[in-house]
């Protein structure tokens, strides 16, 4: 039987742990490495909502890209915190977790690849490469590709429709759409790397209102479609690359989780 140390290491594949920005926390973050594994859930968060349905589904692992622990050192796992009350949640159902966040941003077949796929791009590069996998493909942050040349309207129709998106923030750099770099998540500090690469068109997440204006005036398009959407779709893809490493290991999409960020 699979354990929790045959996910972290098949993770390991896809996904590096090498390949984490340095402030980053993946891989096992509960659990006991040599427990086994009958039933994995997957999602984009560990968030309350993910875990109880863990423990509803009688899961025994949790795979999500953002972590559980993550930013001010954790002092204590007591009921006074969310993240607290939600390990003390998995502890008490044995239930294992274990993320990969940026490593999988970076990683051919990943967040952003998916992303970039998704909102049907062709030619797909990774424009600044940190360095080549196993196989020869190259690793790094952001992706870029082309779009058949189209009206920004029209484009932004695409984004909502591809992604779910209820609604996007975008400012307009005045030239056609065409040439295009994505993001998914917070890398909207990225976007002059999207200049230097020939592109007219960015879309991430998590913009500031300064890096609107500065993309704007040096001609760049900067679309925000929300952190969710830009990466909630490396979740089926996660699921269903665990599903073919694991036949017997039953393999299932939170059917809970949401952005809660709502539009009125």
């Amino acid at each position: 039987m699979a354990t929790v140390h045959d996910i972290v290491s098949f993770l390991g594949t896809i996904a590096p742990e090498a390949w984490k920005e340095s402030w980053d926390n993946v891989g096992l973050l509960c659990g006991r490495i040599g427990q086994p594994v009958t039933k994995i859930l997957v999602a984009l968060d560990p968030f309350p909502g993910v875990i109880e349905e863990a423990v509803t589904e009688k899961a025994d692992l949790i795979v999500t890209h953002h972590p559980l622990i993550f930013g001010n050192a954790l002092m204590g796992v007591t009921d006074s915190s969310e993240t607290g009350r939600s390990l003390l949640t998995l502890i008490e159902h044995n239930i294992a977790a274990i993320n990969a966040h940026t490593n999988l941003d970076m990683a051919p077949g990943g967040v952003n690849d998916v992303l970039a796929l998704a909102l049907g791009l062709e030619d797909i590069t990774v424009p600044y490469p940190l360095g080549l996998d196993a196989d020869g493909r190259a690793y790094g942050l952001l992706r870029t590709g082309t779009v058949a040349p189209q009206s920004l309207d029209d484009f932004l129709s695409q984004v909502k429709e591809h992604l779910g998106c209820p609604g996007l923030r975008y400012a307009d750099g005045g030239k056609p759409v065409h040439r295009v770099a994505v993001g998914g998540g917070a890398c909207g500090s990225e976007w002059h790397q999207a200049v230097q690469a020939g592109c007219d068109t960015f879309v991430t997440a998590d913009v500031k209102y300064n890096q609107f204006w500065d993309a704007q005036q040096a001609g760049l398009t900067l679309i925000d479609a929300g952190h969710f959407y830009t990466e909630n779709p490396v979740v089926a893809v996660l699921a269903q690359k665990l599903q073919a490493a694991f036949p017997e290991i039953p393999v299932s999409i939170s059917k809970t989780h949401r952005d809660c960020m709502k539009f009125f």
